[in-house]
C-alpha cells in the first residue's frame, strides 16, 4: 500500500485559465468557486478564467490559487482518494490545511484573503530576491549572515536551487559573493516584494490577529509546517506557525525529506503547474509523483 501526500503549490503557479475545467466539469468544484465569489465579493470566474491584470497581485492572487487547489481537491476527494500527509509550499499551506481537515475552506479563505493584503500593503520600498542557482545551502547561509543589512534563505526549494530575500542592497551584495563563491547562475526574481524575509514581519503581526479569531478543528491528517519542516498534529501550533511563515524561511526540501523519511512513497501535486513534482524529483527520484492540473488528470489517479 502506497503512503501518499498531498501537495499544493504556492504563489507564482497561477495563470489565466488554471481550474476552467474543473469549474465547467464538476458540480462540486464549480460550487468552491461560487463560495469564493460570494466571500471575496468578487467574481472569482471572471479573474480565474478571462485575461485582467488582477491575478498576479498579490492580494488577488492568493484568493484565486487557494480557491482552484480547493475546488480540485474537493474533487479528488469525492472519488474517494485521501492522503496520509499534506503539506504546501508557503500560500500552498492553506490548501494542505484543508486537506488535513485543520480548517474548512470557509475559514482559510477569509485568512488568505487578508493574508494576501496584509502582504501587499507591507511590501517595503527597496526590496528583492534572487534564485541561486548550483551551490551549497551552507555557502549560502554563510553569505546571507556575512552581508551587511537584511538578507536570508527564503526558499528551500530543492537541491542546487535556493532563494534569497530581503533589502534590495543586501540582496544585490550577496548575490555578488554568491556568484564569486561559485554559483552557476544568481536570478533577480520579478516579485512584488521580499516575501519571507523579516522586512515582512508586521504582516505577520497584522496575521496574527486574523488567525486568532479563525477556527481551527484538531488535526485528522498531519501535516508538515514550512516553518520547521516537522509534522503539526496539534491545532494550538496552527496559528504560530502560520505568523512566522510570513516572514521564515519555507523548508521546503527538509518538508520532503521529512514525509520520505517516515516512509511516503507517493506524492499528488495538487494545482497549477508542475512546480512542486519538479522539485520532489530532485530531492528523490525513486519516489512516485503525480499531479492533477487538468481535469483529465484525474485519470491519474488509478495509478494510485
Amino acid at each position: 500500500m502506497n503512503k501518499l501526500a498531498f501537495v499544493f503549490p504556492g504563489q507564482g503557479a497561477q495563470y489565466i485559465g488554471m481550474g476552467k475545467d474543473f469549474y465547467e466539469n464538476s458540480d462540486e468544484a464549480r460550487k468552491i468557486f461560487e463560495k469564493a465569489s460570494e466571500l471575496g465579493n468578487i467574481n472569482m470566474a471572471e479573474l480565474l478564467f478571462e485575461e485582467n491584470d488582477k491575478l498576479n497581485i498579490t492580494e488577488f492572487t492568493q484568493i484565486a490559487m487557494l480557491t482552484v487547489c480547493c475546488a480540485m481537491l474537493k474533487e479528488i476527494e469525492l472519488r474517494g482518494y485521501s492522503p496520509q500527509i499534506s503539506a504546501g509550499l508557503s500560500l500552498g499551506e492553506y490548501s494542505a490545511l484543508v486537506a488535513s481537515k485543520v480548517l474548512s475552506f470557509e475559514e482559510a479563505f477569509k485568512v488568505v484573503k487578508q493574508r494576501g493584503k496584509f502582504m501587499q500593503e507591507a511590501v517595503p520600498e527597496g526590496g528583492a530576491m534572487a534564485a541561486v542557482l548550483g551551490l551549497d545551502t551552507i555557502r549560502i547561509e554563510e553569505v546571507c549572515n556575512s552581508t551587511q543589512g537584511i538578507v536570508q534563505i527564503a526558499n528551500y526549494n530543492c537541491p542546487g536551487q535556493i532563494v534569497i530575500s530581503g533589502e534590495e542592497e543586501a540582496v544585490n551584495t550577496a548575490s555578488e559573493k554568491l556568484t564569486e563563491a561559485g554559483a552557476k547562475r544568481v536570478i533577480r526574481l520579478n516579485v512584488s516584494g521580499p516575501f519571507h524575509s523579516l522586512m515582512l514581519k508586521e504582516a505577520g503581526k497584522k496575521l496574527r490577529e486574523v488567525l486568532d479569531k479563525a477556527v481551527f478543528s484538531d488535526v485528522t491528517i498531519p501535516y508538515v509546517s514550512n516553518v520547521t519542516a516537522n509534522y503539526v498534529t496539534d491545532k494550538l501550533q496552527v496559528v504560530d506557525l502560520l505568523e512566522k511563515q510570513v516572514y521564515s524561511s519555507v523548508k521546503w526540501q527538509q518538508s520532503v525529506e521529512t514525509m520520505i523519511k517516515d516512509g511516503v512513497d507517493t506524492f499528488v501535486e495538487i494545482g497549477p503547474g508542475k512546480t512542486l513534482s519538479s522539485f520532489i524529483k530532485k530531492i528523490d527520484r525513486t519516489v512516485k509523483v503525480i499531479n492533477i492540473e487538468k481535469y483529465e488528470d484525474l485519470g491519474k489517479l488509478a495509478e494510485l
